[in-house]
């Protein structure tokens, strides 16, 4: 197993029971791949961007770090990608 960063950008207008539950299901696709996550937090709300996705200036990021399979990341980057809640994500093999 091989230990990963995400960056995930979510709409910044979700109220916090919708976050929560994005959050989750983002958390479950890794687990879900027999994951494990160490750490997840917000690390910036209502951040304005250098340019709009979707119409939208101003997002959420939220950042993960866990230890997967790499097998396992195109699966986890497949589930993502049909998120409409999740405006773009990027995920970083750490050394």
């Amino acid at each position: 197993m091989n230990n990963y960063e995400a960056m995930v950008i979510m709409k910044p207008d979700l109220s916090e029971d919708a976050r929560g539950g994005i959050v989750k299901q983002v958390e479950e696709q890794i687990t879900k791949n027999k994951g494990e996550i160490s750490s997840s937090k917000v690390w910036a709300e209502k951040f304005k961007m250098a340019y709009k996705i979707k119409k939208i200036d101003e997002c959420l990021y939220y950042l993960i770090n866990f230890q997967v399979a790499p097998a396992a990341i195109d699966k986890i980057k497949q589930s993502w990608r049909l998120n409409d809640n999740l405006l773009r994500f990027l995920i970083l093999k750490q050394s």
